[in-house]
């Protein structure tokens, strides 16, 4: 079949589409009756566990004690009969190795009884413990290629859950892995331990206030997904897209996002039954997923969840994200999570709502209703400035990847220059404490529409600013430069540990000035943070972080602009995160530098696999395609010729040209390609961003060009028109 009768029945199948799956009946079961049915939450635990045993694990859940060991046997057998009742057959493991993605080895209940017969077993040592093969997981040098052992420990703070499968069930216990030395090895572990960090230096502020009650501080975590869904006939008609994830091949359609029709457009339908579906499998794994709606590229769209403890939210991402993955095949359609699939549209990312909370006072970013006299509100706002301000290398570089670098600083997302957003209200506040006098606030408002059947809307102190990477939006911050397909524990372990150092410097300055004098407080709390002010204060940027303006500004500010991640990775391993990470006790040096090794390997390979690629399409799909044209074209003229008329060959000339353009480009696209011996992996992340990626483009370009001159019946690849638009 030519590549264009590929794109037909591609077409037909996507146009004559029909659901294969029964519709779903909200009316008979709502979503309040089915939302967390498939987890073994508190409410399952305390009805199945003996009292003192459910008190103990709650205490670990949400006091952060120590497990007690001897609470296994009667939690694993609680969870197994809860599992059985739910048809489950087998357990596995849940954890994330630093690929990123979600991992799991199953085992079974079923165990011979020796008689001929089975019984279903699940011993308390499996459940707080397992052991699947390391060897083959990213590590960074932490053990030697030679070694596999490691171990998956039971993460209680996270409930357990089952999958279903239309042929059954099976149960999954939340896990951390570790190396047999107990390096760290995947993201939770990191997490669990910034989380305490930031527990144990968060009640320490709240001590100085007297508002301690004994109640963990935990961070929250609120991840707006977005993602692209095409039909599966053209996903798989682009061997681009299937392997890498996004297109490296495409010409610009007529129409892209410039109209502004699609964001919060009507919902396709087929789409919105997809989006039905994802939500109903979600609200069984207790996942509360609010918000759907078409994002601004057209065939993006966007679900979110409300605010959830930060590791739980880790977690749930995680499972959203292959969620819409499965399901998707469901419905025909492919869900792409890359950070930027088609060029020339919005890419996706994955903004990181961020707080601090306890039970008894709700976010700690809260600023109430005069934040000028909020002095807690404002010195936990000036030691976030001064995080981001210090740290904020880092921050770039834990959401830098070579498919987030494509992202990043256009104007669809926010710069790679790190900033923070407060708003006219803080801004204007926060100057008043830098200039030594606090006199007031700006305050909120009411808007009239002038309609009068409309009621008057309470206005904000101050409008959003979605090109900051960093923002105040109420009650929180918005971290916005996270990629859609990355998992969000890394931004939470470096926010959580530099907030965690930032707060423990604030708490020390002003333990310096009242010496215990609780009557020193309020003028302790405006030295320190006029102090942050001066000298972290340029951090503070409300204007378009889209303009050149700024890129300028930035510079003679002095804050960074990393472009690539083969700028920002080696940041990882300065002196200053190392010290910053060994002294919370999130990551020693070894598991630092691993990470530096690891990100730095999947850069590359990345890279690499998306350049033989750029090749081999070039080659055997469209050179071959762009040879036929000129051949008919050719053909043509000389036909023409023949019968004594001049032919016009200025088509044939420009398709030629181009065709040795495109050979010659990958041509030197392959030489680049041949260096193989690197100094290092950060030498070899250099080479790729300054040598092999503008090569890439290079075929490209002319790729694209070809695109728009040769016959479409001849074109073999689904085009952005199709594949964006047809649904």
């Amino acid at each position: 079949m030519s590549g264009y009768q590929t794109r037909q029945t591609a077409i037909a199948a996507v146009t004559n589409y029909k659901p294969t799956n029964q519709p779903l009946n909200f009316a008979e079961t709502s979503p309040a009756q089915i939302f967390g049915s498939n987890v073994f939450n508190d409410k399952v635990m305390k009805a199945m566990l003996p009292k003192d045993v459910y008190k103990s694990l709650m205490k670990t859940k949400n006091a952060g004690e120590k497990l007690d060991p001897a609470i296994a046997g009667p939690v694993a057998a609680a969870m197994k009969e809860w599992a059985l009742s739910k048809g489950a057959t087998h357990y596995t493991h849940v954890f994330y190795p630093l690929t990123g993605l979600t991992a799991e080895k199953h085992d079974g209940f079923l165990t011979p009884d020796g008689e001929g017969g089975a019984i279903a077993e699940f011993d308390p040592k499996l459940l707080i413990q397992g052991e699947p093969d390391a060897s083959s997981f990213p590590s960074g040098g932490l053990r030697a290629t030679f070694e596999a052992r490691g171990y998956t420990a039971w993460d209680v703070t996270n409930p357990a859950y089952i999958i279903e499968n239309p042929n059954g069930t099976f149960l999954c216990i939340p896990t951390a892995f570790v190396s047999w030395k107990g390096h760290a090895l995947d993201k939770k572990t990191p997490l669990l331990r910034a989380n305490q960090a930031i527990n144990k230096a968060g009640r320490r502020f709240l001590g100085l206030f007297g508002n301690d009650i004994g109640e963990m501080v935990v961070s929250n975590a609120g991840p707006e997904q977005e993602y692209f869904l095409v039909d599966r006939n053209f996903y798989f008609a682009r061997p681009d897209l299937m392997v890498c994830g996004r297109t490296l091949f495409g010409a610009k359609p007529s129409k892209g996002q410039e109209l502004d029709d699609h964001y919060f457009g009507a919902i396709p339908r087929r789409v919105l039954s997809f989006m039905l579906e994802v939500e109903r499998e979600l609200y069984k794994l207790g996942v509360p997923v609010k918000t759907r709606h078409n994002e601004v590229a057209p065939g993006q769209f966007e679900i979110a969840p409300i605010y959830e403890q930060s590791n739980l939210a880790t977690d749930h991402n995680q499972i959203l994200m292959t969620t819409l993955k499965s399901v998707s095949k469901r419905y025909g359609m492919a869900c792409l999570l890359h950070e930027k699939p088609f060029a020339g549209i919005n890419g996706s990312g994955k903004h990181l709502n961020y707080s601090l909370s306890t039970p008894s006072q709700g976010s700690l970013f809260n600023p109430g209703d005069t934040p000028h006299e909020n002095m807690q509100f404002l010195t936990i706002t000036a030691a976030t400035i001064r995080a981001v301000e210090k740290y904020g290398k880092l921050l770039r570089a834990v959401v830098a990847t070579a498919s987030n670098d494509h992202r990043l600083g256009a104007n669809e997302a926010p710069p790679a220059i790190m900033s923070v957003f407060l708003g006219e209200q803080l801004t204007d506040i926060f100057e008043q404490i830098e200039k030594g006098s606090l006199k007031g606030c700006k305050t909120k408002d009411c808007l009239t529409v002038g309609v009068d059947t409309l009621p008057p809307l309470p206005m904000d102190a101050g409008d959003r600013n979605r090109t900051s990477p960093f923002a105040f939006t109420g009650n929180r911050f918005e971290f916005r430069a996270v990629g859609s397909n990355q998992s969000i524990a890394g931004a939470q372990v470096a926010l959580n540990t530099m907030l965690a150092e930032s707060l423990d410097f604030v708490c020390d300055e002003i333990e310096k000035i009242t010496k215990g004098d609780a009557s020193k407080l309020g003028a302790a709390c405006q030295k320190v943070i006029q102090a942050i002010m001066k000298k972290h204060g340029h951090i503070i940027f409300n204007g378009d972080g889209y303009s050149e303006e700024w890129q300028k500004e930035a510079k003679r500010r002095g804050l960074p602009n990393m472009k690539t991640a083969a700028d920002c990775l080696p940041v990882i391993g300065d002196a200053d995160v190392v010290e910053m990470f060994g002294k919370y006790g999130v990551l020693s040096p070894e598991e630092l530098h691993s990470r530096v090794e690891i990100y730095h390997e999947q850069y590359n390979q990345a890279i690499k696999t998306e350049a033989l690629l750029v090749c081999k399409i070039a080659r055997t799909i469209i050179l071959p395609a762009a040879i036929r044209y000129q051949g008919e074209l050719a053909s043509t003229a000389a036909s023409m010729k023949a019968a004594g008329i001049e032919p016009t060959t200025s088509i044939l000339q420009d398709v030629t040209t181009k065709l040795r353009k495109l050979q010659a480009n990958t041509e030197d696209l392959e030489k680049l390609m041949e260096k193989k011996n690197f100094k290092s992996v950060e030498d070899e992340a250099v080479y790729k961003t300054k040598k092999i990626l503008p090569a890439m483009l290079a075929v490209r370009e002319v790729a694209d060009a070809l695109e728009g001159v040769v016959a479409d019946d001849l074109w073999p690849l689904p085009s952005y028109q199709e594949m964006l638009f047809i649904k």
